[in-house]
C-alpha cells in the first residue's frame, strides 16, 4: 500500500508520525468503513481504525484510488473507538 504525503491536507502536530499512521493501515485487525452519509458521496471517503506497531490506536479518514492512499485526517482513538476496535478484535479471535 502506497501513501501520498505530498501537500498533506492536515498538520502533523507531533502526536502522530507518518509511519505510525501507515502502520495502522497494516494492522491485520484494522477496521475499514465507508460512511453512509450522502455528504461523502461526491468524493468517497473511508475510515480506518487500526493500531500502530507501538500499540497506539489511530482513527484516519482517507481517500484511495485503489493503489494510492491519501490520508485526509488522523488522530488517536477516542475511548468509544478503542472499545469498538477491541470488541471487533475479540470477536475475530473467538472464531
Amino acid at each position: 500500500m502506497e501513501f501520498d504525503w505530498n501537500n498533506a491536507p492536515f498538520e502533523m502536530d507531533g502526536s502522530l508520525t507518518q509511519r505510525e499512521i501507515e502502520e495502522s493501515f497494516e494492522d491485520p485487525f484494522a477496521i475499514r468503513l465507508m460512511p453512509d452519509s450522502s455528504r461523502f458521496g461526491v468524493q468517497a471517503r473511508f475510515f480506518n481504525l487500526g493500531v500502530s506497531a507501538a500499540g497506539l490506536g489511530i482513527f484516519s479518514v482517507y481517500r484511495t484510488n485503489g493503489r494510492l492512499v491519501r490520508v485526509l485526517q488522523a488522530r488517536a482513538f477516542e475511548p468509544e473507538e478503542q472499545f469498538f476496535y477491541q470488541r471487533k478484535v475479540d470477536q475475530t479471535l473467538q472464531m
